[in-house]
């Protein structure tokens, strides 16, 4: 495996990390790298005095010859220097990637990196759910490294996760990600490396998805399980956005390394294209309601445009009871003074009011999206002075 800090020899500098913790256990019972002198517990950080303990690298297999020898090589490039396993479950390929996986096998085990493959050997695969559960019930590990089979690993990526981990066991640990080919998604890749520390949990409403994405996900095994797997419905559902949600259900932290530590590729055959967009939003609305909206008596949507009214019409009668308003910066809907509910079965229909957006009444929200008006709704924003997560959240 490669030597840290390898790169024409410099150090790499201190990791940086954002954190939500649930519960920050301090650090218990720990003991150096063999050779290295016993040392006693303290609530203090100090990544050299972490225990010793197996990393299990989880990768589900579907089809994946065209880019399966370049992740592997990037497992076999880990500088980390604990023990690792890699755990692969092959779903129904009908490729050369099983043939690429004992290929690569071979060369782990050289280096000490043990390789457990789990099989499915019907014609139709199962889904990615059920691969990446397979993958992690038959590993053994005490941190879970999600990797997928189209992605590539930057060499330190399990050494730094690993140290942020044990310091937060019921957080998931992202980190910041280069996309491949550059060029594509550009605003989401923008969003994903540069969420503030608050924003990993205040947006996690927004169409984007999980505030760390999956295939950058590291967790403990314990938490992992607390949760409760991946949904295994197959073909079209988000079992990465459902993880998620339960895992924040459940009082789970969310953390970011900042350093890129993923090659994320975007392609056509990806498993996400298989998602309807009717199918997330309807999980955001319902996480939206339970989350937020009922601890609210009354907000306001910003846009009365086409999302806006979406989303009224989406949410449940008694959050729609809820709406006092909309606002907006077109003075065509403004002028107008309100929207009529057509759909309702209610008479008379709902009339909801519209105003201009300085004029609304927190707390907002809004259904606006980010990175699209050269600055302009960022802007409108910021002269509010509102409070993001207290006075408003993003449902864009």
């Amino acid at each position: 495996m490669a030597e840290p800090g390898r790169a024409g020899g410099s150090p790499e500098p201190p990791v940086q990390v954002v954190c939500f913790p649930a519960v920050c256990a301090p650090l218990r019972g720990c003991r150096r790298k063999a050779g290295m002198a016993e040392c006693g517990a303290t609530s203090q950080i100090n990544f050299q005095c972490a225990p010793e303990q197996l990393e299990s690298i989880i990768l589900p297999v579907h089809n994946s010859e065209c880019w399966l020898d370049e992740c592997l090589k990037s497992v076999w490039e880990q500088d980390f220097k604990g023990t690792m396993e890699l755990s692969i479950f092959n779903d129904a390929s009908k490729d050369g990637s099983a043939e690429i996986i004992e290929k690569w096998k071979m060369r782990l085990e050289e280096i000490g990196v043990s390789v457990i493959i789990g099989t499915n050997n019907s014609s139709q695969p199962r889904g990615v759910g059920f691969a990446k559960n397979q993958a992690v019930i038959q590993s053994s590990g005490t941190y879970l490294c999600f990797l997928d089979s189209d992605d590539v690993m930057m060499p330190q990526r399990v050494r730094l996760q690993h140290q942020v981990a044990i310091q937060h066991p019921n957080s998931i640990i992202g980190c910041q990600v280069r996309r491949e080919p550059l060029d594509s998604t550009e605003r989401y890749t923008r969003w994903i490396n540069n969420l503030s520390q608050e924003q990993l949990l205040t947006q996690v409403f927004t169409s984007h998805g999980p505030t760390v994405i999956m295939p950058t996900w590291f967790c403990s095994r314990e938490w992992f399980f607390h949760v409760g797997r991946f949904d295994e419905g197959g073909k079209g559902v988000p079992e990465d956005l459902l993880f998620f949600y339960e895992h924040l259900q459940k009082g789970g932290g969310v953390s970011r390394v900042n350093h890129c530590l993923l090659l994320y590729r975007y392609h056509p055959q990806a498993a996400t294209h298989s998602v309807l967009e009717e199918t997330i939003w309807n999980h955001r609305v319902r996480f939206l309601e339970d989350r937020v909206l009922s601890s609210w008596t009354s907000f306001t949507i910003w846009n009365a445009g086409k999302q806006g009214k979406k989303l009224y019409r989406s949410l449940s009668p008694a959050n729609q009871k809820k709406v006092t308003a909309f606002c907006d910066v077109d003075e065509k809907k403004i002028t107008k003074g309100f929207y009529t509910y057509e759909e309702s079965e209610e008479r008379p229909k709902p009339k909801i009011p519209v105003c201009h957006f300085r004029d609304a009444t927190p707390p907002l929200v809004i259904c606006v999206k980010l990175d699209m008006t050269g600055g302009a709704f960022e802007t409108n924003l910021a002269t509010l002075k509102l409070k993001e997560g207290k006075d408003y959240y993003h449902f864009n």
